[in-house]
């Protein structure tokens, strides 16, 4: 079982940035895929990312790529999503979640966080 929780959420001006973080407790993120989805008011959850722990190797929805960096820290079994040059429809609720590494990246996942909030004011 992986317990996942994610902090660093907040409110940003247009422009502004902010890193979340996602850990785990319970076990380690070295067979995982991690992922980070986001839910706006009104909206179906959607992909923003995901970073396969063992290799670093990371995909991006296309409207994140090169404003958003998924990373990891070994030490702390951390993951972070830094979010640059955010944007208001970046606002919403966004999820880290785990799932078991495989070929391909994960179509669905196992294990999920709360959720922290965060809102880009224009």
């Amino acid at each position: 079982q992986v317990q996942l929780v994610e902090s660093g959420g907040g409110l940003v001006q247009a422009g502004g940035s902010l890193r979340l973080s996602c850990a785990a407790s319970g076990r380690t993120f070295s067979n995982y895929d991690v992922g980070w989805f986001r839910q706006a008011p009104g909206k179906e959850r959607e992909f923003v990312g995901a970073i396969r722990w063992s290799a670093g190797t990371t995909s991006y929805a296309d409207s994140v790529r090169g404003r958003f960096t998924i990373s990891r820290e070994y030490a702390k079994n951390t993951v972070y999503l830094q979010m640059n040059s955010l944007k208001p429809e970046d606002t919403a609720v966004y999820y880290c979640a785990a799932a078991v590494s495989k070929l391909r990246w994960p179509r669905t996942y196992d294990y999920w966080g709360q959720g922290t909030q965060v809102t880009v004011s224009s």
